[in-house]
């Protein structure tokens, strides 16, 4: 059967989501119930001034108004009160939101370069989880939670007189629509905000990567051009947005402050006609202000809300795309053997064969060595037998065990991995070559240390394992980093250990190093896979096989099959030189 690169389940994701909203049910009942009360204490002042103006200044009891203006103070305390708990709540409704999601969309960031590639950098998704974050923690949701209760102060507008009613109606249709336009005008602007921001900072991450590269070959002033045109398709997309949604907010604030003097003509007309009372006046121009605040409070959050809308899309999208497998029955560890059969892969995210029906088997004990042309498929194939790559067809197993059935961390303990580009992280040399697991011991530590030959390179560093080596390993050499990244490989004693190219920073004594760690898995009964150029790197192995075009040409004993597909040496030089395989172009 064959093993699928990405598995479209979509239930794990659906589940975390579920656990979101669970844990967050409580936290939106209280929003909810703090919104109520908050837009019901907001009548205070409309009340308070009705009262004043019909009941206090006619009076001229001064009492009377020491009464209302302490119960409004208390009023007022209990609505700071409550949008008080309702910020701190929706706060913490957005951490709920990071808790639960934040593992899950960092595990997939991981996987989209690799799964997914060409489609999306991976760190997309981070800054999409980071906007709905945000938003959820904003004014913007407590706006929402407000627009229900708008009918309530109309009515209320209602039972002070229908022609306030009526204006109030007319201003929250009007705002109503500025709002339709806001959607419909930044929508698809908010979208291309989005591609050039994520295109500009993958130009700026590209070139981060390459500084020393940049720097030697003098390309900063080009690549600052090309930066510069993106950067400003951006800015006058990211522009003309903010414009857009300035403007609609611009219009729907000051309509609404013009609309409330139009409600004091109107009430101030009715008091001369004597169909309502001075209080009037001042009341129904504040209620009608609180009854269109929620609406003009959505279009000045609308541009946060449509961002973290298309964000959520896009973010659901690819997590979907990016399934969490459920995990298997754990399985003993291999001893084995490794099996591959008519083994068929191609790069993630594209309908393409790289390498075809390749098939061998490798024995505990033993170790292969993969030559061929360039672009011949050997890098291809340990991506795919690492599980990196898709694999349409075949099968690699372990111990008769099928990739797919061992979870991304049991098969990690299994395997050691080289790649040709070797990366560091950014902390000590011990946590690099332990892979970060927080229960590494020293003694195995120091265990895949030596037997990458790197211990006393190691002690000879500033601060011995406990050295920080910088993003990326920048304060170690290539050298340096290739061996310690071999260190990493070799820890916890994987019983398949692949390494891709690793002689090729390696100077004599990298290499004699190289050949003793090959040498030693062999003897605890594990398998080593090396791709090489270079004959040194052959040294400790025991079968060859031999790519070309994707397929397997030539697969056994070393000895029998180099001497079938080598052709003699140029002059001897003190570095050992590539491969020369019959058939492979000459360079001119």
């Amino acid at each position: 059967m064959a093993e699928q690169g990405i598995v479209s389940t979509g239930a794990g994701d659906r589940d975390v989501a579920q656990d979101a909203f669970r844990r967050s049910r409580g936290g939106l009942l209280v929003v909810g119930f703090a919104s109520a009360l908050i837009n019901i204490l907001y009548l205070t002042s409309s009340f308070f001034m009705l009262q004043v103006y019909d009941r206090v200044i006619p009076s001229r009891s001064i009492p009377s108004l020491i009464a209302l203006s302490l119960l409004a103070l208390l009023l007022y305390a209990f609505q700071g009160a409550f949008e008080l708990a309702r910020s701190r709540m929706l706060m913490r409704i957005s951490g709920i939101f990071d808790e639960v999601m934040s593992k899950r969309v960092f595990k997939a960031m991981l996987k989209a370069p690799i799964k997914t590639r060409g489609a999306s950098d991976g760190l997309s998704m981070m800054r999409d989880f980071d906007q709905v974050r945000s938003f959820l923690s904003s004014p913007g949701p407590g706006a929402f939670f407000d627009l229900p209760w708008m009918p309530l102060y109309l009515a209320i507008c209602f039972m002070f007189h229908p022609v306030i009613g009526y204006i109030a109606i007319g201003g929250a249709l009007v705002l109503m629509l500025l709002t339709y336009l806001t959607n419909r005008s930044t929508q698809v602007s908010a979208k291309q905000v989005h591609e050039l921001g994520s295109q500009r900072t993958s130009q700026m991450s590209a070139a981060q990567r390459n500084a020393e590269v940049i720097e030697a070959m003098g390309m900063s002033e080009d690549l600052a051009r090309a930066w510069s045109t993106s950067n400003d398709n951006y800015r006058h997309t990211y522009r003309r947005n903010s414009d857009t949604a300035n403007s609609y907010a611009t219009i729907s604030k000051i309509f609404r402050v013009a609309l409330q003097s139009g409600v004091l003509a109107a009430g101030a007309i009715l008091v001369i006609e004597n169909q309502a009372s001075g209080g009037i006046i001042i009341a129904s121009s504040i209620l009608t202000s609180r009854a269109l605040a929620p609406v003009e409070q959505a279009i000045a959050n609308w541009r946060g809300f449509v961002q973290a809308q298309q964000s959520w899309k896009r973010l659901k999208q690819m997590l979907a795309a990016l399934p969490e497998a459920a995990v298997p029955l754990a399985l003993p560890k291999p001893q084995k053997s490794v099996v591959v059969d008519n083994l068929t892969a191609g790069p993630p995210g594209k309908q393409e064969i790289i390498v075809s029906g390749v098939s061998f088997t490798i024995e505990a004990g033993s170790a292969l060595g993969v030559i061929g042309p360039s672009a011949s498929g050997k890098s291809s194939m340990v991506r795919a037998m690492t599980g990196i790559w898709p694999i349409y067809r075949g099968s690699v197993r372990l111990d008769g065990a099928a990739l797919d059935q061992w979870d991304d961390a049991a098969r990690g303990r299994n395997v050691g991995y080289l790649p040709q580009d070797i990366e560091l992280f950014s902390g000590t040399v011990a946590q690099n070559i332990a892979r970060f697991q927080p229960d590494a011991t020293a003694e195995a530590i120091i265990d895949a240390a030596r037997m990458a030959g790197v211990h006393e390179l190691v002690l000879k560093l500033p601060s011995g394992y406990e050295t920080e080596i910088g993003p990326g390993g920048s304060m170690l050499s290539a050298g340096q980093r290739q061996r310690i990244a071999l260190a990493r490989a070799l820890y916890g004693d994987p019983f398949l250990v692949i390494l891709d190219e690793p002689n090729s920073n390696l100077d004599a004594d990298g290499e004699n190093a190289l050949s003793e760690a090959i040498i030693r898995i062999r003897k605890r009964g594990g398998v080593a896979i090396v791709v090489a150029h270079r004959p040194s790197a052959l040294a400790g192995v025991d079968l060859v096989l031999m790519m070309k075009d994707g397929r397997s040409a030539a697969f056994g004993p070393k000895d029998e099959v180099l001497s079938k597909i080598l052709r003699p040496q140029g002059p001897v030089s003190d570095r050992p030189a590539p491969l020369k395989i019959v058939g492979e172009p000459q360079e001119s």
